[in-house]
């Protein structure tokens, strides 16, 4: 037998045996999260994360952009269910990696004038988008005074302030504001044990304050006077609502215009699915 083939008879069965004894983390690849195509229904994707591991194309901000402040609302009990959602594990931003530097730039610029952007909400899976809707077929209106003082529960879905189906699952869509450098951190959220909580509509300095400028409704009022463009605020907050919609525009961000707070990257890498991992 010629030596060449021996020496590969030899080599090839080495070379096997040397990947047999790879761990699991070794020898199989991440999970990937493939992108729908145009036409084909949304789907919902589940994918287990560790701590230190995000599904693909996945960031946390604060890596990208520490400079961000971050309130993550729904891990705490002050929002308009009245108790921590589903699937909010960590008070961690996440965002596709492409909205999170889009984001830093915003940020770049913004700190240049001696402000910075505020995040509420980033990533939202699934799971939570189903807590909202159990949520909104109960009976509890603990939160109504700071959330949604004029609608009926029941029809926050019909008039649009939440979807069955969120943009934020797809990983693209933020909740944010601005804020004054340095900031300085608000008032605890109100308790509703204290007594009747403010409500989210009424003027700066009679709602709660949560230390942004004024935005002329809190953050996540659920009512038409946080329409964008709502013209019964005062001249200040209408002025710092289009000053943030101008600086998320110039970086590739849209505005849902019936809340001031809510922008989506515009050519997002998830267009039609709907993520379902654990914020941890």
């Amino acid at each position: 037998m010629p030596r060449f083939i021996a020496l590969l008879l030899v080599f090839v069965p080495l070379t096997l045996l040397a990947g047999a004894g790879c761990g699991p983390s070794e020898a199989t690849p991440p999970e990937r999260i493939d992108v729908e195509m145009p036409g084909v229904e949304p789907r919902e994707m589940a994918v287990p994360v560790r701590a230190d591991t995000l599904p693909e194309l996945f960031s946390y901000l604060q890596d990208l952009a520490p400079g961000i402040i971050q309130e993550m609302r729904y891990t705490t009990a002050f929002n308009f269910v009245g108790e921590p959602i589903d699937g909010y594990e960590a008070a961690e931003c996440i965002l596709t990696t492409r909205a999170a530097r889009a984001l830093a730039d915003v940020q770049a610029e913004l700190e240049a004038d001696g402000y910075s952007l505020k995040v509420y909400d980033c990533y939202r899976p699934q799971r939570a988008v189903n807590h909202f809707v159990r949520w909104a077929n109960g009976s509890s209106e603990t939160m109504k005074r700071a959330f949604y003082p004029e609608e009926p529960r029941r029809l926050l879905f019909s008039r649009g302030y939440i979807a069955r189906r969120s943009g934020h699952s797809r990983g693209s869509t933020v909740d944010l504001t601005l804020v004054r450098l340095p900031y300085e951190e608000p008032d605890p959220y109100p308790d509703p044990a204290d007594g009747p909580l403010p409500r989210c509509d009424r003027p700066l300095g009679e709602r709660y304050a949560e230390g942004d400028l004024d935005m002329g409704t809190a953050y996540d009022c659920l009512s038409p006077v946080s329409a964008t463009e709502n013209r019964s605020i005062g001249r200040e907050a209408r002025a710092n609502r289009l000053r943030l919609r101008a600086v998320m525009g110039h970086h590739g961000f849209r505005n849902y215009s019936k809340e001031w707070w809510h922008y989506t990257l515009r050519n997002e890498p998830y267009e039609r699915t709907y993520h379902d991992f654990p914020v941890r």
